[in-house]
């Protein structure tokens, strides 16, 4: 189902210059990375990454879904800037608690601020506001493990139930209609949600409310609703959970999607079922519409595109940051590393990860924004 990692990088930067050319509507203007030696700066430009005054090291905290992009960055930032970066993938919303506690330079969430979260954050930035940077974007899978059957489609309404503990088991009528042709064994499903509150969490039910209220009628958000299943920790824990389960299922990005797990291709409507790939993220992202003001650039994601070949249940990962009032000792650091990650190359990197860039029309304003932050 993946796309070969030696042909990813090309397709990115492919698929950058051609969601560049799509319209977007405006709607207004786990564990810890240690990236080597702290005490390098550097005044000049290593290779393609600008250092700029960059020292010491930056603290962050946030979304588990990018984690597996953060470590790639980091290696390559570290390696020519000598900064070190300690990531801690705990979650959205551990990130955003962080950041308006100011503990962190930046933190990742793969939902926007709320409202009431941008007014917490004027009391650490100092004169400014918490601003949402879109950096990372791709698709949620349904991961199964399923002994025997190694391709499978689902819909929204089946997920949906699936989820809200209304179809329990692998043979149940409504996934066999989904895949005629596939021998669908008599075993019990073990649906695995987040503990934590989470973006990826907030992103999925997102997908199931918008295209299967009736089945799954909860308001969403980054902490679980749904009755029944099992919890884990992060991506990573829920990931590990369906790995070691027969007839397990459960959610997370495409990068955690290995070893024994194999991910749920969706129907969409669309005239075939839509796999879960970059490439076919990026189709459904360059649908999004900008609704944030200012140097906000929050998105909304069209969860309901029947495109063919748009895989609709993504996410998009925003770090966050200070407009102004960043701390003065981190804020160097800070402005390097999100413009590197920002940058072409920077972007490049996603596709070798499993993740998908941010469309170049947005990507754009977003690097214009960081050179600002002060």
């Amino acid at each position: 189902m993946k796309l070969q990692r030696k042909n990813r990088r090309v397709l990115a930067l492919g698929a950058i210059a051609v969601s560049g050319a799509l319209a977007l509507t405006a709607c207004g203007s786990d564990d810890t990375s240690n990236g080597g030696d702290a005490t390098g700066s550097s005044t000049a430009q290593a290779g393609s990454i600008k250092c700029d005054d960059a020292k010491g090291q930056l603290l962050a905290d946030g979304s588990s879904a990018q984690k597996n992009a953060i470590d790639a960055w980091v290696k390559q930032f570290t390696a020519q800037c000598g900064v070190q970066i300690n990531y801690k993938g705990s979650g959205s919303g551990a990130g955003i608690t962080a950041f308006n506690n100011g503990q962190v330079a930046f933190a990742g969430s793969d939902s926007a601020l709320k409202p009431e979260e941008v007014t917490a954050s004027k009391k650490v930035c100092s004169g400014g506001t918490g601003i949402d940077l879109p950096m990372v974007g791709g698709p949620i899978v349904a991961g199964f493990n399923v002994s025997g059957v190694d391709k499978l489609t689902l819909n929204a309404e089946t997920l949906a139930k699936i989820f809200n503990n209304e179809i329990t088991n692998w043979n149940d009528a409504a996934i066999a209609k989904l895949n005629p042709g596939v021998k669908l064994p008599d075993l019990k499903i073990q649906a695995f949600h987040r503990s934590d509150e989470s973006g990826t969490t907030d992103n999925f039910t997102k997908y199931l409310i918008s295209e299967a209220k009736d089945s799954f009628p909860y308001e969403g958000g980054k902490a679980w609703q749904a009755k029944g299943g099992q919890s884990a920790s992060g991506s990573s824990g829920v990931a590990q959970q369906v790995k070691e389960t027969n007839g397990a299922i459960g959610y997370f990005e495409l990068s955690y999607a290995k070893d024994g797990i194999t991910a749920a291709s969706l129907d969409t409507g669309a005239s075939a079922p839509v796999e879960a790939t970059v490439e076919n993220a990026t189709k459904a992202i360059a649908e999004a519409q900008v609704v944030g003001t200012g140097s906000d650039y929050s998105l909304k994601l069209n969860y309901g595109t029947k495109a063919d070949g748009a895989y609709p249940m993504v996410l998009v990962t925003y770090e966050i940051v200070c407009d102004k009032g960043n701390k003065a000792d981190t804020l160097p650091a800070t402005k390097a590393f999100l413009r590197y990650i920002a940058s072409e190359e920077g972007q490049g990197v996603l596709a070798d990860n499993d993740y998908a860039p941010i469309p170049d029309d947005i990507i754009a304003k977003v690097r214009t924004t960081i050179e600002s932050l002060s």
